[in-house]
């Protein structure tokens, strides 16, 4: 099962990064690399279910928001190649927040794993979980 993982520090606590990242409709905070972010149907943006669509091509479904554990997870359902619906199945996504209690900052992991029978979409995946990080680190 391929999987994709990256993490980075951000220079804030853990309630303002949660704030920002927590809201499934709203990636106004990678502007520079989600230039599109489009609720689809009724559903709240910390609602489990909520569905969105990413720069028109990414269709994308929350699975869970929780706020005692500062996580959400969510699933790629479309997109475009490597991670398109024909070659990529079960593909799960988690942004994960934990206090690093003596500066007061958050450490904030960013994975995946997807069933495919090949490792294309791995640096697909990779090259966007950074470009997010470090958007998210830059909010701070």
């Amino acid at each position: 099962m391929p999987q994709c993982y990256q993490s980075i520090i951000v220079h804030a606590p853990i309630e303002k990064v949660w704030e920002t990242v927590k809201h499934f409709h709203d990636m106004s905070w990678a502007s520079q690399v989600i230039t599109q972010c489009d609720a689809v149907g009724e559903l709240s943006a910390t609602e489990v279910g909520a569905k969105r669509v990413l720069n028109g091509v990414f269709h994308e479904t929350l699975l869970e928001c929780n706020n005692d554990e500062y996580r959400v997870r969510y699933s790629i359902d479309d997109g475009p190649s490597p991670v398109s619906a024909d070659e990529v199945k079960n593909y799960i996504g988690q942004i994960q927040l934990k206090p690093v209690t003596l500066s007061g900052d958050t450490f904030v992991e960013w994975g995946s794993a997807w069933e495919s029978t090949t490792e294309d979409a791995r640096e697909f995946c990779h090259q966007i979980y950074v470009a997010l990080l470090n958007a998210l680190a830059e909010q701070a």
